[in-house]
C-alpha cells in the first residue's frame, strides 16, 4: 500500500510538472508572438472571406499571426458598406480573434483601388468611419490605395488635391492615435516628397514589394530611401501565379537583411502569389506562401 501511494503521489508531482511546463509553453508562444520582431498576416479579401468570420479561422489554419480585415466595398456609396460597425458582429470578430491568439493588424480600404480620392466628395465621412471603426477594435493602422484614378504617375495634375486630402486625412489619424498607410505609384524618392509635402505622422507609405520590382526599380534601394519611419506595414507581394517562394524575381532573404540593416519591424502581409496551377485553392496557396515567409523572417539568419 505504501508504495501504491508514493506512485500516485510521484505522478501526481508529475502531472502538475507538466502542467506547469505546458502552460509556461503557452506563454511562452504568446509572449514570442508579440515580441516578434516580423509578424506575418493575410487578407480576408484574398481569402475570399471578405469580412466573414471565418476569414479569422482560416488566417489561424494557414499558420499566419495576424489578419487584414477589409472595410467593404464602396461603389457609388457615401461610406463603405462595413459589417464591422455593428458593435454586436465586430465583438464577434474582436472575440474570435482573442480565442485564436491572432491579431488584426490593419483595416484595408480597398474600395478606393478604383474609386478616387482626389474627387470622392465624401471622403472624409469615409476615412472617418474607418477611423472609428479601427478605434473600436484597437486597431492602429489602415490601409489606402490610391488606385487607378489615383494614380499619381499617369495622372500628376491630382497630385494638388490628393496632398491636401491627405493633409486632412493625416489630422484626422493622428488625433485619432492611429496611421493610414497608402500605396502609390510612385517611386521611394517621389514617396517620399509626397510625405514630406503631407507632413503628418498619421500618413505613412504601405509598402508593397511588386511596385518597386513590376516597375524595374530596385526593391532595396526603395526600401532605403524610404526608411523605416515611413513604412508602417508591407504587403509581402509579387508576381500572382507563382509562389514566393518559386519566385525569381525576389530574393526574400535579402529582403530581409536590408529591412535588418535599416532596423525596421512590423506586419508583413502576404496579398496574392498564387501558383498559376491552382488559383482557387486558397488554403494551399497562403499556408505556402505563410510558411516560406515564417521561415525566413521569423528565424535566425
Amino acid at each position: 500500500m505504501k508504495e501504491l501511494e508514493n506512485r500516485r503521489q510521484f505522478i501526481g508531482k508529475l502531472v502538475l510538472i507538466t502542467g506547469g511546463l505546458l502552460l509556461t509553453n503557452q506563454f511562452t508562444r504568446a509572449y514570442s508572438l508579440k515580441e516578434q520582431r516580423y509578424k506575418v498576416a493575410v487578407i480576408d479579401l484574398m481569402l475570399l472571406k471578405r469580412q466573414k468570420l471565418g476569414a479569422l479561422e482560416l488566417s489561424k489554419e494557414v499558420g499566419a499571426d495576424g489578419v487584414e480585415l477589409d472595410m467593404g466595398g464602396l461603389g457609388n456609396r457615401d461610406t463603405f458598406d462595413n459589417k464591422l460597425a455593428d458593435p454586436v458582429i465586430r465583438q464577434q470578430f474582436i472575440d474570435k480573434a482573442k480565442a485564436l491568439n491572432l491579431e488584426i493588424c490593419s483595416l484595408a480600404m480597398t474600395g478606393f483601388y478604383a474609386q478616387s480620392l482626389a474627387t470622392r466628395p465624401t471622403y472624409q465621412q469615409m476615412i472617418g468611419d474607418c477611423i472609428t471603426t479601427m478605434k473600436a477594435m484597437n486597431v492602429k493602422v489602415a490601409f489606402l490605395p490610391l488606385g487607378v484614378q489615383g494614380d499619381l504617375v499617369k495622372n500628376p495634375e491630382l497630385r494638388p488635391a490628393i496632398v491636401e486630402r491627405l493633409k486632412v486625412i493625416g489630422k484626422m489619424a493622428k488625433k485619432a492615435g492611429v496611421v493610414i498607410g497608402i500605396e502609390t505609384a510612385l517611386d521611394a524618392q517621389n514617396e517620399l516628397q509626397l510625405l514630406k509635402d503631407i507632413g503628418s505622422t498619421g500618413v505613412k507609405s504601405y509598402f508593397n514589394f511588386s511596385n518597386a520590382i513590376k516597375n524595374g526599380r530596385d526593391l532595396h534601394s526603395e526600401l532605403r530611401t524610404l526608411g523605416k519611419k515611413n513604412i508602417v506595414q508591407i504587403h509581402c507581394t509579387n508576381d500572382d501565379g507563382v509562389w514566393l517562394q518559386n519566385d525569381p524575381k525576389i530574393d526574400m532573404k535579402a529582403v530581409r537583411k536590408t529591412l535588418d540593416d535599416m532596423g525596421w519591424k512590423g506586419w508583413l502581409v502576404v496579398e496574392r502569389s498564387r501558383d498559376a496551377t491552382q488559383p482557387g485553392n486558397v488554403k494551399v496557396n497562403f499556408s505556402a506562401n505563410t510558411a516560406y515567409v515564417k521561415s525566413v523572417f521569423q528565424s535566425d539568419v
